[in-house]
């Protein structure tokens, strides 16, 4: 199911393509991580089209907001279950996600969240991270788990920044993240076993 970076491969930094991949308003961070998250494992998602491609980038974000945000008011940005939603529908290469509410008081349900979040990433599953003050306000994507934090893409920047997870549990991680607070991750679901039909030979 992992196939590969894409988009936001190499270290920290920032991402360009025919211009930065950023999220193209205030209100996109959701549907730009997506965006990001389909092309993970389909890498030419977004190759095709006259435009070049950052305009496809941006307009590719637009399209999600509508499919995601169905009934959810757009200027809200997107909710973690039509997130979830959304990837099951339209990127179902990236496989299935559940919520994984945090509860950011409790050190042991942060260092749970973060166990669940470095293991996704090692295996080559992306997280979509929501963020923000006592409000959940901003999303990003952690793709990589570097050995000394996790490299996670940031939308309204366009960069791959590196996250110590500590600065989540002390609520210092605004300077990277832009918000200090973790509420959400998206976690991939493993995938189902393989049924087996009559005859099959064993394993």
């Amino acid at each position: 199911m992992a196939v590969g970076p894409g988009l936001v491969n190499g270290g920290a930094g920032l991402r360009r393509r025919d211009g930065a991949l950023r999220q193209v308003d205030g209100t996109t961070c959701g549907p730009a991580v997506l965006t990001v998250l389909a092309a993970w494992t389909e890498p030419g998602r977004l190759d095709t089209g006259t435009a070049g491609f950052a305009d496809r980038f941006g307009a590719a974000q637009k399209r999600v907001h509508r499919q995601v945000n169905r009934l959810w008011p757009r200027f809200l940005g997107t909710t973690p279950f039509g997130l979830v939603r959304w990837l099951r529908r339209f990127a179902p290469a990236s496989g299935r996600y559940r919520v994984r509410w945090v509860d950011d008081t409790s050190p042991a349900d942060l260092t749970g969240a973060f166990d669940a979040v470095s293991a996704a990433v090692r295996a080559g599953r992306p997280v979509p991270l929501m963020v923000g003050t006592w409000l959940p306000r901003h999303w990003v994507l952690a793709i990589a788990d570097t050995g000394r934090g996790w490299r996670i893409y940031e939308p309204s920047s366009g960069e791959v920044r590196v996250l110590d997870p500590d600065a989540l549990r002390e609520r210092r991680a605004g300077p990277v993240l832009g918000w200090p607070r973790l509420h959400a991750a998206l976690l991939p679901e493993p995938a189902p076993p393989l049924r087996r039909e009559p005859g099959d030979p064993a394993e």
